[in-house]
């Protein structure tokens, strides 16, 4: 089964080789046939602590690393 690959923003680098990422998807509701934005935060692994709030970055899903962490960041795009 291929990994899933999620783009996000970086709302989060507190953490030691650990980022919080806000993934955002957009559907249109089923009934009102409005376009819904929905976001979900995701902790992800940065090895070398790289990422800072307000990059834009892929994850990749892993094996559960920690209680929370079951991604990892594959690149880093836009910096902030």
């Amino acid at each position: 089964m291929p990994k899933r690959i999620l783009q996000g923003v970086v709302v989060s680098d507190k953490q030691e080789k650990t980022i919080v990422v806000k993934v955002e998807r957009r559907f249109t509701h089923p009934l009102l046939k409005k376009t819904v934005r929905r976001t979900k935060n995701y902790h992800a692994h940065d090895e070398d602590n790289h990422c800072k709030v307000g990059d834009t970055v892929l994850i990749e899903e892993t094996r559960p690393l920690s209680r929370l962490k079951r991604w990892a960041v594959v690149e880093t795009g836009v910096k902030a």
